[in-house]
């Protein structure tokens, strides 16, 4: 007997241990790491015509970088980010899933505006901003260009003025950038843009002089300020990329502690968010060096990820050319693929599946599938859930049959306890021998939450890292499966206009997971020993308040899943006369 309580108080445990430990281990925020060196990392600053020798520009000409730290001592408010688009000579960039421009000061892509996504589930909220132009606040941008292998060539800078050959670039329509160097070399940047994020620009160098000129390729993203995160252990935001097929996701912290220098065949390197991504796709035939660095110019931290492409020579009367792909956008699962499959390596992963991404990939294209059937991603929960309770069907078949069968055994169970409640090893002997003979499992009830717990994990994954289900409504009051159910009963689902602190936010599909597991527990035996009857009886308010932080759709799962098992249990425990 003493094992048997042993065994349900470890399997009770370890669920509760399970989601406490998801909840509040794998998604509490980061550690910071040790405290960087006191010495101060100085990039070099490049103007137009001194190109650092072989290396990509690190801070070129950035105003932000240099800017005073808003809110220091004597410093002085950066301009707003409209004052900066208004600084410089604009190309607007209209595409159905951009608003923006590029700045012909630079010839950067700073201005980038998500047109089908926004800030909150009010269609009326503001646009997601993704880039923004050098001298804002929070300065986010590509660069392109070339490095010199000898000093003394003049090349286009941050401070190039381009002349451009139309003021609005459309995926119908690219825009061709030229800037002469009045030293025998003419540079023209040809940027386009297709029907969804992907920006493709094609650098070409035309050499009339008489001495032949060697050049480097160069593209970069750069991000002034350490980005609010979602702080969890199971995402991954900052510096990431593919290199040689294997991914790599440096941490803002890591770059403080030096750059991550890697070269790569194929593959692509940039900075992700939880739902956005800027990448950069240099050729995919072609051996480049990758790096992520960091800088730090007037307590300003200033993120980079970049490539240097191999060099190019330049006869006299000759010319090259130089394309690189850069993805400024959000990170739509479907779309990812869409560009792997046009030979962008991996391209997908930038989002983060996970450990577990053999479950997780699945499960979002399945929800995905479900959702274009039944155009919810909610009833494609429930729908999933239904596939998961068939596959588990036989298992849970059989967990069902043998709680039935310690439920008709209660009545001599209690006799046992009786007779030799006093005789504890006695007792356990003689309780064994009866589950032995009647072919009972004590834990059979613990199976079916086990068998759960992967699917729970996947499922959760999906719904907090795939854009997809950002701001997908169900039905009634929840309208953004990935969040938390707005409502509480502690203003009675609001009717009481209060609003509790978050502790206190316990909404009503909680409650209604909650009940529907005191439900399902009713229906399996009850432990003869009191202790035990005391815990399971807690098991439905703890979980329905832990549960209550999580993404409404997988409380909506949850609670589908009890009723599906409730339904099953019911069935099987009265072909056994158990019920």
């Amino acid at each position: 007997m003493e094992q048997q309580q042993r065994n349900l108080f470890i399997a009770i445990a370890v669920s509760i241990g399970i989601l406490l430990g998801f909840q509040f281990l794998f998604e509490k925020p980061r550690l910071e790491r040790q405290q960087q060196a006191q010495q101060t990392q100085q990039a070099q600053q490049t103007q137009p015509g001194t190109a650092p020798q072989g290396e990509v520009p690190t801070t070129t000409g950035t105003p932000s970088a240099t800017a005073p730290v808003p809110g220091a001592p004597g410093a002085a408010m950066p301009p707003s980010r409209e004052a900066a688009l208004r600084s410089a000579p604009r190309v607007k960039i209209k595409t159905p899933n951009i608003d923006g421009s590029f700045a012909l000061l630079g010839g950067r892509i700073d201005d980038i505006r998500l047109v089908r996504y926004r800030e909150s589930v009010d269609p009326k909220s503001p646009e997601i901003v993704l880039l923004s132009p050098t001298g804002s606040v929070d300065a986010y941008f590509a660069e392109f260009g070339w490095v010199p292998s000898r000093p003394g060539i003049r090349l286009p800078g941050a401070d190039t003025l381009w002349s451009a050959s139309s003021d609005t670039l459309t995926p119908e329509a690219p825009v061709v950038l030229t800037w002469d160097n009045g030293e025998g070399l003419k540079f023209t940047r040809t940027i386009a843009v297709d029907n969804n994020f992907m920006f493709t620009v094609t650098e070409r160098v035309e050499n009339s002089g008489t001495e032949p000129v060697a050049l480097l390729p160069y593209g970069l993203i750069q991000r002034t300020g350490t980005p609010h995160t979602s702080g969890y252990y199971i995402l991954h935001e900052g510096p990431v990329g593919v290199f040689d097929g294997k991914l790599k996701e440096p941490g803002y912290g890591d770059l403080k502690d030096g750059p991550v220098a890697l070269t790569t065949t194929g593959g692509w390197l940039g900075i992700t968010d939880k739902y956005w991504l800027t990448a950069l796709v240099p050729d995919q035939k072609e051996p480049v060096k990758g790096r992520f660095s960091h800088a730090l110019r007037d307590r300003a931290d200033i993120y980079q990820a970049d490539f240097l492409g191999a060099e190019r020579q330049i006869p006299p009367g000759g010319s090259v050319e130089s394309t690189t792909r850069f993805f400024a956008g959000a990170k739509e699962v479907k779309l990812l693929e869409s560009y792997e499959d046009a030979g962008v390596d991996r391209f997908a992963d930038a989002v983060d599946w996970g450990w577990f991404f053999f479950l997780t990939k699945p499960i979002f294209h399945l929800l995905d599938f479900f959702h274009r059937l039944l155009g919810n991603f909610g009833l494609g929960i429930l729908l999933l859930t239904v596939i998961i309770k068939l596959l588990f069907f036989p298992l849970a078949n059989k967990s069902y049959a043998a709680m039935a069968k310690m439920k008709t055994l209660q009545p001599q169970m209690m006799e046992l306890r009786e007779k030799f409640g006093d005789d504890k090893a006695r007792l356990n002997q003689e309780m064994m021998a009866l589950y032995k003979r009647v072919g009972a499992n004590p834990l059979a009830g613990c199976l079916p939450i086990v068998i759960q717990i992967p699917v729970f994990f996947a499922l959760y994954k999906v719904l907090f890292v795939t854009i997809e289900m950002r701001h997908a409504p169900f039905f009634g009051w929840i309208r953004d499966l990935s969040a938390p159910d707005p409502t509480t009963i502690f203003n009675l689902f609001g009717l009481i206009p209060w609003d509790p602190p978050s502790i206190l936010h316990i909404g009503a599909w909680p409650i209604i997971m909650g009940v529907t597991m005191y439900l399902q527990q009713k229906l399996n035996p009850q432990p003869p020993d009191p202790i035990q009857a005391k815990m399971f009886m807690l098991l439905p308010f703890i979980f329905t308040y832990m549960l209550a932080q999580f993404a409404a759709g997988l409380v909506i799962y949850w609670a589908w899943n009890n009723l599906l098992s409730i339904a099953q249990q019911w069935v099987i425990m009265r072909k056994n006369k158990a019920a």
